[in-house]
């Protein structure tokens, strides 16, 4: 645990106006502090340690597509979460990843200090990178805390987000097939 980051969350709870040495905020900036490190643990992981060689060959060209994987990130601006799921989707060329692989390349990215358009494209350049594929889409649907629990307050607002690459910007049907798929479930 960081005792740096431990001191300036006592700083914080003080500044607010609280008392850091009240009895339930006691161990609160050292548990602050471990949550932070772990909702932002994505800084520590690269691609190559998180596929970690689960790249498989395979003669398959078509769509592959891992929908509703579960996401929680924190916004960049105020530090609140965002909260949602990402679908991707790639066209292999020659390679495929192990399935698991996918959704912790989305959770390491997620896992950072992030704004959802940036966290799209971090997503689908990562698989690009990976997998050689000839096209990659990801369309990420999040609430975010920073619109539900301040400012404007507005409970029931989902942010929807996408990005393609390659095959999926360049042809219509496939970006069709795609939104259709994601849409049917």
């Amino acid at each position: 645990m960081n005792e740096e980051l431990a001191r300036q969350y006592r700083e914080i709870i003080q500044g607010i106006g609280e008392d850091p040495q009240r009895e339930g905020l006691l161990d609160t900036p050292k548990r602050a502090a471990k949550a932070m490190q772990y909702l932002c643990h994505g800084y520590q992981q690269s691609l190559a340690q998180v596929v970690n060689d689960a790249l498989f060959e395979s003669d398959n060209d078509e769509m592959v597509i891992v929908r509703d994987i579960e996401l929680y990130s924190l916004c960049e601006h105020h530090l609140l979460p965002f909260i949602g799921k990402a679908h991707v989707a790639y066209m292999p060329t020659g390679k495929v990843l192990g399935l698991s692989k996918v959704a912790r390349i989305v959770d390491m990215y997620a896992r950072r200090l992030q704004i959802q358009e940036n966290l799209n494209r971090q997503i689908a350049e990562g698989i690009t990178q990976v997998t050689g594929a000839a096209g990659v889409a990801v369309v990420i649907e999040a609430k975010h805390m920073c619109m539900m629990m301040r400012g404007v307050e507005k409970q029931n607002s989902v942010m929807t987000t996408s990005v393609m690459l390659g095959a999926f910007r360049e042809s219509f049907n496939t970006r069709q097939e795609f939104l259709q798929l994601i849409r049917n479930h």
